[in-house]
């Protein structure tokens, strides 16, 4: 390995400047992501409580179950995830092109917008009952306008240095970044925009496409990206198979815009639409499979539970997102669908794909970058606290509401009254409340591991800033 291929050396720009990753908004993003997943999950907290005690808003308007879902959902894909994904692209994105990105002031924009102008201000319209009724889509259009003009930003703030080298040179995290941030530019207003103007089954049908791209075409390629860059990265090893990798990346972007239409099965949107869903989500389901057996080969030696955090999280995520992708293509199929469409058996498979496979990832990559970033707070005990807390609130949500909602089938199925399945379901929501609050001490414990503990000069654990360029 020659001088200018060390680790070291790739934190630096060619012309020996300034360090390629800025620290500053590494760290801005991180904290704002784990900041705003308190508040989300606060706002889930509520909303499952309000299941057990109807009357628990006490007449509030802004504190009704559907205004705190809405905040509940769109602030972890916005407020968290989002910003958790920006925070790992300012570690990861530099190294992998050789260039810093764009413009710091740029980066300060970005954050100002998404963070300022968009998220803050979504949940407090959505509170006040100014929101779109429609599902990822709950923000109203105002703030639509500004998560584009925030994405626009992402992609000049992220992809030239892409662009400035040859396709076949760039790592499989890289194809990832840029499917995601520019698939991302162009379904957000399709969702988001279209269904307002188009009544009816087709605004429906557009609708649907966008519930799953929102999860396909913008959490699952960022998360694939920190997942690909987390494990070569931390054991030092390149992937068992770049072919499998570019084979799923392919894959995943032909197959899940076509997806969408499972979620309107057996409605008026015509029956070959309907049919060509479910046999995308059936492929998309072995796609997956493809995915997590190059992953996990590629973590081979590294044991059951890596004693490295960030990659002992992001294995974990890659082993959710089997679980719930295979969970998803079964229940696209029809027979499944017309057993659990509208159980809480949905609400389980969607926590499990957004708290399960994303915020495992997202939580894995802002734990990679914090351990290489100077001069930061790093607390190994609180990480690894996190970790186990975050592993058995999601487990235990999600088994809860899968049995809820086969229970709720199972009563609605036998002709018994609506009423019979709510006093039914009180049980399992009440253990979902208790995981919540199992989670939501996770996450504080994750908050904690990257604000407490040691400052170092040189990073808190001492670890080099990247796997060696041949390596990846």
């Amino acid at each position: 390995m020659t001088p200018a291929q060390s680790p070291v050396a790739a934190l630096r720009s060619p012309e020996s400047g300034p360090p390629l990753v800025d620290r500053l908004l590494v760290q801005a993003h991180g904290i704002a992501a784990l900041v705003m997943l308190l508040v989300s999950v606060t706002f889930g907290l509520i909303a499952s409580l309000e299941l057990l005690y109807p009357d628990l808003d006490g007449g509030a308007s802004w504190l009704s179950w559907g205004r705190v879902r809405y905040a509940h959902t769109q602030g972890i894909m916005f407020g968290w995830l989002a910003n958790a994904f920006f925070a790992f692209l300012y570690h990861g994105v530099p190294i992998l092109t050789g260039r810093r990105v764009t413009s710091r002031r740029l980066g300060y924009w970005l954050f100002a917008l998404w963070n300022l102008a968009a998220v803050i201000p979504g949940w407090v319209l959505v509170l006040s009952g100014v929101s779109q009724p429609l599902e990822w889509a709950e923000f109203p259009l105002v703030i639509d306008a500004l998560v584009m003009v925030a994405l626009l930003l992402a992609a000049v703030q992220f992809l030239p240095g892409f662009f400035t080298r040859r396709l076949d040179s760039l790592y499989v995290s890289s194809w990832y970044i840029l499917g995601g941030l520019v698939f991302t530019s162009l379904s957000y207003p399709m969702g988001n925009l279209v269904p307002v103007f188009v009544p009816g089954a087709a605004g429906a049908a557009f609708s649907g496409l966008w519930i799953h791209d929102a999860v396909g075409l913008f959490v699952t390629p960022l998360a694939l990206a920190i997942i690909y860059f987390v494990i070569p990265a931390s054991t030092g090893r390149p992937v068992y198979s770049h072919f499998l990798s570019m084979l799923g990346f392919w894959l995943l972007f032909f197959l899940y815009p076509l997806n969408g239409t499972h979620h309107y099965v057996f409605s008026v949107i015509p029956m070959p639409a309907q049919v060509g869903a479910v046999l995308a989500s059936a492929l998309l389901g072995v796609t997956v499979v493809i995915v997590v057996a190059n992953l996990f080969l590629s973590m081979r030696g590294a044991g059951f539970l890596p004693t490295d955090p960030g990659l002992r999280f992001v294995g974990t995520g890659t082993f959710f997102y089997l679980i719930v992708s295979v969970q998803g293509a079964m229940q696209a199929q029809m027979a499944v669908n017309q057993a659990v469409h509208f159980t809480d058996w949905v609400v389980g498979h969607s926590h499990l794909a957004m708290l399960g496979f994303a915020s495992f990832a997202a939580a894995g990559g802002l734990v990679h970058a914090w351990q290489r970033l100077p001069a930061v707070r790093y607390n190994p005990r609180a990480i690894d606290t996190a970790y186990w807390l975050i592993t058995v609130g999601i487990v235990v949500m999600a088994s809860d509401l899968t049995l809820a909602g086969l229970r709720q089938s199972e009563l609605w199925r036998a002709g018994a009254p609506w009423l019979a399945s709510v006093e039914a379901s009180q049980p399992y929501w009440l253990v979902r409340t208790l995981s919540g609050v199992v989670l939501t001490a996770g996450f504080i414990s994750l908050l904690a591991g990257l604000t407490t503990g040691p400052r170092a000069a040189s990073g808190p654990a001492a670890l080099p800033a990247m796997v060696a360029p041949e390596v990846i």
